[in-house]
């Protein structure tokens, strides 16, 4: 196998979860990564966890719903490690309820932060980061297999993540004449820390113990299991390669055959 590049990768969301395995797994495959998420204290503490780890990783606070907070990210990044190769957008929040009971605070939070974010972010990275300029690029929206069907209660969640598959099929096919692909990943049920908060919502939606919740959950996925954020990961580092370079405007599924669509 042929030796790849080293790029710079920029990764919201990245202080646990999906981000953090996706972060861990790029820089150990020698990108210089560069991070950011909404607590300023556990950037510090990712940041120097990584680089005690020996990775290339640095970053800053960021709140992906506030157009300043993106362009200072993307400006940092820049000043720190050049311009930008790839962006992984990855910050994501849950969230729903009976929908006539949705206030215009959740549903308008959960759109700015799932679907605006992206597309802020990957024009700041597409501008200000110098990606449009390249003729290798990846643009990987973390999406969801929420983001192909329907989820009972997850009405604003459902709706983001399809805009966001939406939106990555899109500019796929505007950027595919320039060597620059736009992809986007889809899990299912993965065990994160959202997860647990998911559980917990739907365990005071319905009543249900959260171990009763987790135990129909599990049953949903024919595998059996929740998938792992590693294996997530794994397929954002494979989009990475030289090798994937022919996928692009595709929403692919991670999720233990729970969506087959």
């Amino acid at each position: 196998m042929t030796e790849q590049k080293s790029r710079v990768v920029l990764v919201t969301g990245a202080t646990s979860g999906i981000g953090l395995a996706v972060t861990r797994l790029l820089a150990g495959q020698g990108h210089r990564v560069f991070i950011g998420s909404r607590t300023e204290d556990k950037v510090v503490t990712t940041v120097k966890q990584l680089q005690e780890e020996q990775l290339d990783v640095d970053g800053v606070v960021l709140d992906v719903r506030s157009v300043d907070s993106i362009r200072g990210f993307v400006q940092a990044a820049v000043e720190r490690f050049g311009t930008v190769d790839a962006l992984v957008n990855n910050a994501g929040i849950p969230g729903g309820g009976v929908t006539a009971d949705i206030s215009d605070e959740l549903w308008d939070d959960i759109v700015d932060t799932n679907l605006n974010s992206v597309f802020r972010l990957t024009r700041e990275v597409l501008t200000t980061g110098g990606l449009r300029h390249k003729d290798w690029g990846r643009v990987i929206n973390i999406a969801s297999t929420a983001g192909k069907q329907g989820v009972v209660l997850g009405a604003p969640y459902s709706a983001s993540k399809h805009g966001v598959v939406g939106f990555t099929k899109a500019l796929g096919n505007e950027l595919a004449p320039t060597g620059i692909t736009v992809n986007a990943v889809c899990p299912g049920y993965v065990e994160t820390p959202m997860a647990e908060h998911v559980r917990r919502n739907y365990s005071r939606l319905s009543g249900a113990s959260e171990a009763a919740i987790l135990e129909k959950f599990q049953a949903k996925i024919p595998l059996g299991r929740y998938s792992t954020a590693a294996e997530v990961a794994g397929l954002v580092g494979y989009l990475m390669t030289d090798t994937a370079a022919s996928i692009t405007a595709q929403a692919l599924n991670v999720c233990g055959g729970l969506g087959n669509f």
